[in-house]
């Protein structure tokens, strides 16, 4: 079973940017699809970011797209998103995720994936 934990979350002023990582325990990560999606307190997870378990493809969300940028480094068992021109709607817990099925992180109708960590929160001041 993978394990994942987030960090790099904090408060930020809009324009700014952050960089999140996730660590991921568990032999099996580096053949897993990994992503980020976000969430709002009384509101249903958004898809951000995901790539495939190679990281020769990344697919994102058209409101983070240009801005975002998810990365993988299977040898350490890490994925990142690096969100730049943050905003205030980007406001949100940023949690980090895996499934076999990449499409499993990607449609929010599908539920929640196989594997995701408590979240980090980013807050995005206007």
């Amino acid at each position: 079973q993978v394990q994942l934990v987030e960090s790099g979350g904090g408060e930020v002023q809009a324009g700014g940017s952050l960089r999140l990582s996730c660590a991921a325990s568990g032999a099996a990560f580096s053949s897993l699809a990994a992503g980020w999606f976000r969430q709002v307190p009384g509101k249903d997870r958004e898809f951000v970011a995901v790539t495939k378990w190679s990281g020769s493809s990344s697919y994102y969300a058209d409101s983070v797209k240009g801005r975002f940028t998810i990365s993988r480094d299977n040898a350490k068992n890490m994925v990142y998103l690096q969100m730049n021109s943050l905003k205030p709607e980007d406001t949100a817990v940023y949690h980090c995720a895996a499934d076999q099925k990449l499409h499993s992180i990607v449609v929010v109708a599908e539920g929640y994936p196989e594997a995701w960590g408590q979240g980090t929160l980013v807050t995005v001041s206007s």
